[in-house]
Parts: structure tokens; sequence; C-alpha cells
């Protein structure tokens, strides 16, 4: 079952084209973590809700937001267009820096399949900002260049069972080496972690990378 959410979110329109999001914030905040879900997924996938509400038990306050528009999902090119999804993304960060009472915390940055390529091109463009970077069943390889620029530390969860994925995070790891990095294969899991307790296990390890990295930096009170 997943973790009781005490935080059920307050509905927000994010960054210059309102995207439709869901932020949850509870009281002296750890640090705030923007999702970037994969392709064909948005701020509702249950597999990334799941996380959110185990981050939110450690005090760590979520945005979980549209990357695209409504018709924009539709389109293909737009899906797997990283560089796009990296602006929106930049966009939800500067957007949460500007919002009451979030510009103060750390903030990392926690991606699915594509939506991890474009989290680790927004890392590489904003070192300052991104404290910590999450990728569960990601394509880091799609971040291509900006993989060598990255400085945020980079945890990448892969399913033990999902081997193309996971040829494709040991090649990209290769490629990191500005930032503290480390892979984590989850055993018996495959690529969208449905089976037992996989899901589970991919959220006490994000908790767990997070919450040190933000201590590390110092985290703030909302």
């Amino acid at each position: 079952m997943p973790p009781t959410n005490h935080h059920n979110g307050e509905k927000v329109q994010v960054g210059p084209l309102g995207l439709a999001g869901v932020l949850s914030v509870m009281p002296q905040a750890l640090g705030l973590v923007v999702f970037a879900h994969g392709s064909g997924s948005s701020r509702l996938s249950p597999r990334n809700r799941f996380v959110a509400e185990a981050l939110q038990q450690e005090r760590l306050a979520t945005l979980m937001f549209d990357l695209l528009e409504g018709a924009e999902a539709d389109e293909r090119d737009k899906v797997f267009d990283i560089d796009l999804l990296a602006g929106r993304l930049e966009q939800a960060m500067a957007w949460a820096q500007a919002h009451p009472g979030l510009g103060a915390l750390p903030l990392g940055l926690f991606g699915a399949s594509t939506g991890a390529a474009a989290a680790l091109v927004a890392a590489a463009r904003r070192p300052g900002q991104v404290r910590a970077v999450v990728s569960r069943g990601g394509r880091p390889d799609l971040a291509g260049e900006a993989l060598a620029r990255v400085r945020a530390p980079t945890l990448l969860i892969v399913g033990g069972l999902d081997e193309d994925v996971l040829a494709l995070n040991r090649q990209a790891m290769t490629r990191m080496t500005q930032c503290e990095h480390r892979l984590d294969i989850v055993r018996g899991a495959t690529h969208l972690f449905e089976e037992a307790g996989t899901l589970q296990a991919v959220a006490r390890l994000a908790r767990s990378w997070f919450c040190a990295h933000f201590e590390r930096a110092g985290g703030a009170d909302v």
C-alpha cells in the first residue's frame, strides 16, 4: 500500500505557460523535489505520486507538474524533445524559487524515463541551483553532452531486469565526470518497477539521497 499522504497538495499553475501542477509543502520542510515524468505520463503518474508521498513523509516538499500542455503531449517529437522538456523544468525551478516559502529550500530533481534526461540537462544548466538528482528507470544517455557538465550529486536507480536501460545507464555514468554519482540496481525489477516491493525500494533510495544532500546543503524552514 502507498504511504498515507497527509499533504494532499495544492493545485498550482507553473511557469509562464501555467502548466498544471500539484505542490505539497509541509511545515519545516527540508527541501523541495521537482518531478520530471517520462514520456506519455503526467503529474498524475501513480508511480511518481507514490515516491512523492514517501518523500513528503520525510518533510520533503514536492512539485509535480505537466511538462507538456495538453495538445503537446500527443506530439511524439515534443515528448522526446529533451531540450524542450529541460526548458520547462527550468521554468518550474524559477517558479519555485519565486514562490513564497520555497525559494530558500535546497532543490532536487526526480526524473523518470525521458524526464531523467531532462532533469540532468536542467541540472547542468543550473549548477548552483540543483543540489541533487535522482533518476528512476531513466535515460540519462539522452542528456548527451550535458552529462559532462552535471555537478549535482546524481543517483541512478534501475531495475535489475531492465537490461537495456541498465547498459545505457552504465555508459552514461562514464561521461559524468564532474559530479558524485551512484548506480543502484533494484533486484527483480523491470522498467516500471511493477514487482512487489520494488517501488518501495525506489522510494527509500530516493528519500535517503535527497535527505543526505539537502542536509549537506543546509535545509531551511518554511
